[in-house]
């Protein structure tokens, strides 16, 4: 008697189905404002505390900063419009089933456990802000930025509670998923806002605000790196604004979201979350970085900007962007686990993500962490990408791993650890690595397989 009602729990929970190895039928297709509301939520974030955070503790300044995001988010809009949104729209696949039928299954399960672990590692660095939110009220003490492993039980149960409740949330689905972020984002982006204009006269702003720029120029933005930080200039800003969501477009891992659009197009979207979140919001963060004395703690920084309405906005950030990561990494490990419905999947990423948020490594490093699981991604990106565009004009017969039963395609796994292995020896910035990267993987993927066709010709 005692397992009935658990079994009608998960029988409830079975029927969320989310197409996860089928094309998306007509009839699920959603509208442009749920995209917009998604993505507005997704990139309005708890991460853009910290991210807004380290441009002024890596000593940018005013120019580059704006000039740097507003191109490098305009590169990243594009990449969803024309890279990422039309495969999803043509094909209604997941990223990780349509990659089964290109690098086989067995290719597609290694690819898959990197994207899935790669995720939930992102997701836990977003449980790990919000816990420096909430743990004010406990009087937890923020990890340094050396800091590797846990500083004290207090923190662990913390981050396992709130990572309990974004799994909840994560297993709902992407329709749930897009609601909550609609109603969550504007009100998350106030607080950026309202926290930065409640700082600007602690930082010596006048009410006219005559001196506005003086203040962001000297006080904020002034071009010099905190102790032991990296001098950034307008370069790694554009390229980190381009590249800090490599996986989602240029490696095509939100084809889970676009493969709901009406149409391709619905990749300009993607606005909704760079601009306001990925400009406006890195702009509020360093101005409440800088009035806190330049010391990294979300949670203190929207706390003294905004009180309690700042904690609360600190939350729910990361909630909002850490649903959607979860539903992706459920969805990469769903391939893994056939006969699981997939919200056992899901919570199954949920346990690791809580588990990996408990090191806040991933939190104080997170500008490193993120142009590494870009680049690990990449290479994988453009085969799918050559796969699909290049080999018809080429005529190169497309899908023959699936054809011919193969478990494993072998140049795309070659091309892809040779794409890493190149980027590992390029005497660049990490930042700048993956874009000659990509067309490594590019051109070395049309070349192996024209060679094969060729030799069996």
């Amino acid at each position: 008697m005692a397992k009935k009602p658990f079994a009608s729990v998960a029988a409830r929970m079975d029927k969320l189905y989310e197409f996860d190895r089928e094309p998306v039928s007509p009839d699920k297709l959603q509208s442009g404002a749920r995209f917009a509301g998604l993505f507005a939520g997704e990139h309005v974030a708890a991460t853009e505390f910290v991210i807004g955070a380290f441009f002024v503790l890596h000593g940018v300044t005013a120019n580059d900063l704006l000039l740097g995001l507003a191109a490098g988010n305009l590169l990243a809009v594009l990449s969803w419009t024309f890279v990422c949104a039309p495969i999803a729209v043509r094909t209604r696949l997941t990223l990780y089933w349509y990659l089964r039928r290109i690098a086989g299954p067995g290719g597609t399960w290694i690819y898959n456990i990197a994207n899935a672990v790669l995720y939930c590692i992102l997701a836990g660095a977003m449980i790990s802000v919000s816990a420096t939110a909430v743990g004010l009220g406990f009087g937890l003490k923020v990890p340094s930025l050396d800091a590797v492993l846990p500083a004290s039980a207090g923190w662990v149960i913390l981050v396992s509670f709130i990572g309990a409740l974004f799994t909840a949330m994560a297993i709902l689905g992407f329709e749930k998923l897009s609601r909550f972020a609609q109603v969550c984002s504007p009100w998350i982006l106030l607080i950026f806002v309202a926290g930065a204009i409640a700082m600007l006269s602690r930082l010596g702003v006048e009410k006219n605000l005559a001196n506005i720029w003086e203040v962001a120029t000297t006080r904020v933005w002034n071009g010099l790196p905190a102790p032991g930080q990296e001098k950034f200039g307008l370069w790694h800003v554009l390229f980190f604004a381009w590249f800090c969501n490599l996986a989602m477009h240029i490696s095509l891992s939100d084809m889970a979201i676009f493969r709901y659009a009406r149409k391709w197009t619905y990749g300009l979207y993607s606005a909704f979350g760079m601009y306001p979140g990925h400009m406006l919001a890195w702009l509020c963060s360093g101005i409440m970085v800088a009035a806190v004395g330049r010391e990294m703690n979300p949670g203190l920084m929207a706390f003294e900007a905004a009180g309690l309405a700042g904690v609360a906005g600190v939350l729910f950030a990361g909630w909002t962007t850490a649903n959607p990561t979860l539903y992706r990494a459920g969805l990469a490990l769903q391939t893994l686990t056939p006969n699981w419905p997939r919200w056992k999947v899901t919570l199954t990423a949920g346990v690791i993500t809580t588990v990996l948020s408990c090191f806040p490594v991933f939190f104080v490093r997170l500008l490193d962490y993120v142009a590494i699981y870009g680049l690990v991604l990449m290479p994988m990106g453009a085969v799918v990408f050559a796969e699909h565009w290049l080999f018809p004009v080429f005529r190169i017969e497309q899908y023959r791993t699936e054809k011919e039963g193969r478990v494993f395609n072998w140049r795309a796994l070659g091309v892809w650890a040779g794409t890493l292995g190149i980027c590992a020896l390029l005497p660049l910035h990490l930042y700048f690595r993956w874009l000659p990267g990509y067309f490594i993987a590019l051109i070395s993927y049309v070349a192996l397989s024209a060679a094969r066709r060729k030799r069996h010709a």
